[in-house]
């Protein structure tokens, strides 16, 4: 699996922009990622970054209805990126601060 493939886009909200200034990134990454190639993806993606830890959580696709059909959202798995203190900070995230 190629690095871009894995990462597919970042989170932007309150939450996670309060956890910019711990070093700490979320990401929405591909389902099928285990924590070691989440780490790598990111260290290659983004020049200059050391990984320190990964979290990841799971979130079940929501039951929507229209009339009388109900379906599913899509599910999706988000990652808790934290840099080493002594890692820089992934320029996309710093300019939003």
């Amino acid at each position: 699996m190629n690095y871009h493939d894995i990462i597919i886009r970042p989170v932007l909200s309150e939450k996670s922009y309060d956890m910019i200034g711990d070093k700490t990134y979320t990401f929405i990454v591909d389902k099928r990622a285990n924590k070691t190639e989440i780490k790598q993806a990111i260290e290659a993606v983004f020049a200059g970054v050391e990984v320190e830890k990964v979290n990841v959580v799971n979130r079940i696709g929501k039951v929507k209805r229209q009339g009388r059909f109900e379906g599913r959202r899509a599910s999706t798995k988000k990652a808790y990126v934290t840099l080493k203190e002594n890692s820089k900070g992934i320029e996309f995230f710093d300019s939003m601060q």
